[in-house]
């Protein structure tokens, strides 16, 4: 698998992420074992994860597997805070001694040292900036992190951080055929100060599959309760189009839907990996099937003009 540089770090990571979300709850640890281990087979680096997926469970699956699947040197491992784990004082948000709360039950969870990219999973407006930024310097002095980034930083949040912090690499956010608003401000922010992009969802929250067209399977997230919000969210009209022209694009290529769309969103300006999550081996595999897949530019061109979003004042000057 192709490597890439982290924004303007000396980072090199796999050009696809291996998502956790589900480990913990959805996916036990025999198959967490299994997808893991055909992710770094296949030359994948970079593994995401974050301290409140099924309550830390996803971290400490991940951490049972370092060590007996993959030696801890053969990885890129990132993990999240700020989301609230518990009620109490440092159970969650920016503070700085949440922070630093948050970053030793993920290093105890996952049986490690250190973190090699630890991101603050969404800005909190409760705290100075300064203060989480600072909470960031302690960890990286400490040695306990490697490097620091965020996730789901908008464009004015993400220049803010990384006018104060250039160290920071990284934004994770959602971004697909489906989800293009980042293109607004947050690209451009993150270009301006060297930040890679990890866009989240990035198979439009598995609807870019074509899976959802004409029904809704039993054994899709779109089927429980638990994710029916999260898949209904980008089941529009809009999105029927889109996904239709990405189906049609696969036809023609002889591959995948899902091929079709992680390709277009893992070469766009600016991104460095996109985070794939998958039920069990089977979707991973087609996942990493798109690794061998570059869209000639008119298929391209077709997709960006059929999921372009209005660029207007003031992201765009007019007249």
């Amino acid at each position: 698998m192709e490597q890439r540089h982290l924004g303007r770090s000396g980072l090199r990571v796999s050009r696809m992420a291996l998502g956790t979300m589900t480990w913990g709850g959805d996916t036990d640890a025999d198959e967490a074992a299994s997808q893991l281990r055909v992710f770094t087979e296949a030359g994948g680096t970079l593994v995401d994860v974050a301290d409140v997926y099924a309550d830390g469970e996803a971290e400490r699956i991940l951490g049972g597997l370092i060590g007996d699947v993959v030696p801890r040197h053969r990885i890129v491992l990132a993990t999240k805070a700020v989301a609230r784990r518990d009620e109490g004082p440092f159970g969650g948000g920016a503070s700085r001694g949440a922070l630093l709360t948050a970053l030793d039950g993920s290093l105890e969870r996952l049986g490690v040292d250190h973190i090699d990219l630890w991101q603050l999973h969404a800005w909190d407006p409760n705290v100075p900036i300064e203060e989480t930024l600072g909470a960031l310097d302690s960890a990286l002095a400490s040695g306990k992190v490697r490097y620091a980034g965020v996730s789901n930083y908008s464009g004015w949040q993400l220049a803010t951080a990384a006018g104060l912090r250039p160290s920071l690499v990284s934004n994770q956010v959602e971004y697909s055929l489906l989800e293009r608003g980042i293109e607004r401000e947050v690209v451009p922010a993150a270009a301006h100060h060297g930040i890679g992009l990890l866009p989240w969802a990035p198979l439009g929250r598995g609807v870019l599959t074509g899976k959802y067209r004409t029904s809704t399977p039993a054994d899709s997230r779109g089927a429980s309760a638990r994710y029916a919000p999260y898949v209904e969210h980008h089941r529009t009209d809009r999105a029927a189009r889109i996904v239709q022209a990405v189906v049609t694009a696969a036809d023609g290529l002889g591959t995948s839907p899902l091929a079709v769309a992680l390709a277009w969103v893992r070469d766009r300006p600016g991104v460095v990996a996109p985070v794939v999550g998958a039920r069990d081996t089977v979707q991973l595999n087609g996942s990493l099937a798109a690794e061998g897949l570059t869209l000639p530019p008119a298929i391209r061109a077709a997709l960006d003009d059929v999921s372009r979003v209005e660029l207007g004042y003031p992201e765009q000057r007019l007249g």
